[in-house]
């Protein structure tokens, strides 16, 4: 199928730009010259190369040959995002993320994360696609503002997710659209820099969403946080999730409030919140 390809460099150091050109003659380069973060990076591609059907894969994953296909046969009516399956590295027989889901404090998860590939046939749908494997309707992605360009790095597609369902849109899964993901190559899966971004990442989301608001949910966010902060600080001898967390409850002041009200969020309770947090780290 004639697709066309954008590559955005994100100001890489190395050999990528020549490596990209030489390999790829028919993809367009866009040189962003620094480092913008994921989410606008991604937004200036869309601007600068609008398409009705928007696809997103990661430096990181390896798609198998129908993966744009399976993507595209996704689409229908009311669906404003399609999910691609990411699969392990080093088990490509079991999921890595089928795309992003969360409970009431906006805690995200990896959709079906460890298990079988094959269980992504028949599965339920995400509340969104990763933003590492997806596409989305371009008119909607703009619609909503597209990513958020304060998140820097991680949520940003959760937080995407949240404001189109918010619109009335929803997401599909393509259980076909897969593709082979080396699991946190850019951070490392448990070092200080990924801790603080996915940290701030967090902190922003809950006081941007107002989940603090709500007494319940306050509490448990408090209980949930501070379990996974004790566990970086004990295990990993780092604070910089906590750190990450002040901070992005700071920036998150003084803005308008987002509701994250009609989205389908996991009924669950802190403890299995803790537990699915614990089989992504494992």
């Amino acid at each position: 199928m004639p697709t066309d390809v954008v590559l955005v460099d994100n100001g890489s150091v190395d050999d990528s730009v020549e490596l990209a050109r030489r390999e790829l003659p028919g993809a367009k380069v866009l040189e962003l010259g620094q480092n913008l973060g994921f989410g606008p990076a991604l937004n200036r591609a869309v601007a600068a190369h609008p398409a009705d059907a928007v696809i997103l894969l990661n430096n990181d994953a390896e798609p198998e040959p129908r993966f744009v296909e399976a993507l595209l046969d996704g689409l229908g009516a009311g669906v404003d995002s399609v999910a691609g399956v990411l699969l392990q590295e080093r088990a490509p027989e079991l999921i890595d993320s089928a795309g992003v889901v969360a409970d009431a404090t906006l805690m995200g998860f990896d959709h079906l994360h460890g298990e079988p590939a094959a269980a992504a046939a028949g599965a339920a749908d995400p509340l969104g696609p990763t933003g590492g494997a997806a596409l989305y309707r371009r008119e909607a992605f703009e619609r909503v503002g597209g990513f958020d360009e304060r998140i820097f790095l991680y949520y940003e597609d959760l937080d995407l997710a949240l404001r189109l369902a918010a619109a009335g849109g929803r997401c599909r899964l393509a259980p076909e659209a897969r593709a082979l993901h080396a699991y946190s190559a850019s951070l490392g899966a448990a070092s200080a820099a990924k801790y603080a971004r996915t940290g701030w990442s967090r902190g922003y989301m809950l006081r941007r969403y107002g989940v603090m608001r709500s007494p319940r949910l306050a509490l448990r966010a408090l209980a949930c946080e501070g379990a996974l902060c004790a566990g970086q600080l004990l295990k990993d001898r780092t604070a910089a999730g906590l750190k990450g967390r002040l901070r992005g409850w700071r920036d998150g002041a003084g803005l308008e409030r987002r509701d994250a009200a009609g989205a389908p969020l996991l009924d669950l309770s802190g403890r299995e919140a803790l537990a699915l947090r614990r089989r992504r780290r494992g």
